[in-house]
């Protein structure tokens, strides 16, 4: 093997040095490479540390920014926050009488909010201030982790300012801030950008905050909290850690070679690594989708004959009026779509056409949306026979999956029930007088929440984004290349290994990410 090209090929060997511990030296030529390892390790230090200091000097050398953090409106407390590095100035200019000199961080305190240039008293409010820390390199030992340092949300330090929610008294001090040639106002989500460069959150973290101001029922919301407190990005650096570990084994394995140095067995003991790690990956991309679905909500189609009560469900699901009901068939011609909660799972429910042959050119419009809306279906069906199969007319049966839920309704007309084999999927109920109404909602919210697991964290979806799947599947690409070259192609296998660390390092934002920096936090709003 040429020494050069693997030189080449390994130019972060250093890696392979920070977990030689599970690499068995022989001891008598340890020391002979000691010189070279710490060599290599505070080389690589150095360069993480320093590209880390280049970007805390561009956050700070930034200007300050503000913004309204709380709705627009009447209210009874409006919060403007104030991020960067002439914070303190902006609360001596806004604050020169009231508040204590030099601030105390972290205490809450009573002030009287004047404009800079006039000294007219704008409020009478209350002010939090938040300190951050001057850039301080760790030392060679330490290493930086997300949610380490400064105790503000930014990094930096920030001044909030409880005021009273007018419109008048908003504007005013808004306007003050505008007076200070030093400041500007915040463009969406600046600050949680500043949040991330500074180390305070990463790239799963932030994603997991919008998820959670997005939240609309309480199963989003657990999943949203898990992400925002790190647990998303514990076990995502889990994953690239343990592709590290592998990526270690096998660079040592192209520096030193096996024999004195290097015990026998290092690239099938990585292999062995690598294919325990790419079966676990591979778990988590066999979900289902769970967590996509919990966050952006499940479509459910409720699709059946015409006239068989699909509107009288959906009024029944919102708890209101929201499709017309009529004894006529084809009243419902388009689909309509409700989000609603059940189970703690945003659910949007579609109420289609019926499903029959008909020449009406709207309703057969209609009726074509409904056999391609999403999975899983709703079925709703006035008869009530010996079982599902023979229920169901060979025009409908095709649209069944293994998924599908069976609602028999008008049990009003219908009343013994005797002969009819319900499933676990499979309900009976009169949506007119109420009939097993209780019963299906409670079965159908628990069948659901079973299905996704909301109320078990232990159990919680893993992939929320769909550039969480895109970026494992890559990596699992990547693994499962590596362990398809032998001992002979190591040069190869260490660099489809790098590749597998680099496409998990993309979900928390290890790697460059700013293209999809730039699309998220325009979603945030402007004070966050």
């Amino acid at each position: 093997m040429n020494r050069a090209l693997s030189k080449t090929f390994s130019k972060r060997s250093s890696t392979a040095f920070n977990l030689l511990s599970g690499i068995s030296l022989a001891h008598s030529r340890l020391d002979q490479h000691r010189p070279v390892i710490i060599a290599r390790l505070r080389l690589a230090r150095r360069w993480k540390h320093t590209e880390r200091h280049a970007t805390l000097l561009s956050d700070a050398q930034r200007s300050t920014i503000y913004a309204l953090s709380t709705p627009p409106g009447k209210a009874g407390v409006a919060v403007i926050r104030v991020s960067g590095p002439e914070t303190e100035l902006v609360r001596t200019r806004l604050l020169p009488k009231s508040a204590t000199n030099p601030p105390e961080p972290w205490r809450m305190e009573r002030c009287r909010i004047r404009h800079p240039e006039t000294g007219e008293v704008l409020d009478d409010g209350l002010a939090v201030f938040f300190k951050g820390e001057q850039l301080n390199i760790p030392e060679m030992n330490e290493s930086f982790t997300p949610g380490a340092g400064p105790k503000s949300f930014t990094t930096e330090d920030v001044l909030e300012l409880h005021i009273h929610s007018g419109r008048a008294v908003i504007s005013s001090v808004l306007g003050a801030l505008s007076a200070l040639p030093f400041c500007r106002p915040a463009e969406p989500g600046e600050f949680t950008r500043r949040a991330f460069r500074g180390g305070r959150l990463d790239l799963t973290q932030v994603e997991g905050l919008k998820d959670l101001i997005d939240a609309e029922t309480d199963g989003q919301r657990r999943m949203a909290l898990r992400a925002a407190e790190g647990a998303t990005r514990v076990l995502f650096e889990d994953i690239r850690q343990e592709i590290i570990g592998c990526l270690a084994h096998v660079e040592a394995l192209i520096d030193f070679g096996e024999g004195e140095d290097i015990e026998e067995g290092v690239y099938e003991q990585a292999r062995q690594r690598a294919a325990v790690l790419l079966e676990r990956i591979r778990a988590y991309l066999r979900d289902s989708r769970r967590g996509e679905i919990l966050r952006t909500g499940l479509h459910l189609t409720i699709f059946g004959p015409p006239n068989a009560g699909k509107s009288s469900l959906l009024n029944f699901l919102a708890q209101r009026e929201a499709a017309i009901v009529t004894p006529v068939p084809g009243t419902t011609r388009d689909i309509l779509q409700l989000a609603i909660d059940i189970g703690g799972i945003p659910v949007i429910v579609s109420d289609t056409a019926g499903l029959r042959p008909t020449d009406d050119l709207v309703e057969r419009i209609g009726i074509e949306r409904a056999q391609t809306a999403s999975v899983p279906f709703l079925f709703s069906c006035p008869r009530l026979l010996t079982s599902a199969k023979n229920s169901v007319s060979r025009h409908l049966a095709s649209l069944i999956t293994e998924d599908t839920l069976f609602l028999y309704n008008k049990l009003d007309l219908h009343p013994d029930v005797s002969g009819l084999k319900l499933g676990p999927k499979q309900w009976a109920v009169s949506l007119r007088t109420g009939r097993g109404t209780e019963n299906f909602l409670a079965s159908f919210a628990q069948a659901i929440r079973e299905k996704y697991n909301v109320e078990d964290d232990s159990h919680a979806p893993v992939i929320t984004h769909a550039r969480h799947r895109t970026h494992l599947e890559s990596a699992a690409n990547f693994i499962d290349a590596f362990l398809e070259t032998s001992v002979n192609d190591i040069v190869l296998g260490a660099e489809e290994l790098r590749y597998a660390a680099k496409a998990v390092g993309k979900i928390s934002g290890h790697i460059d990410v700013e293209d999809i920096l730039d699309a998220l936090f325009s979603d945030f709003c402007i004070g966050k």
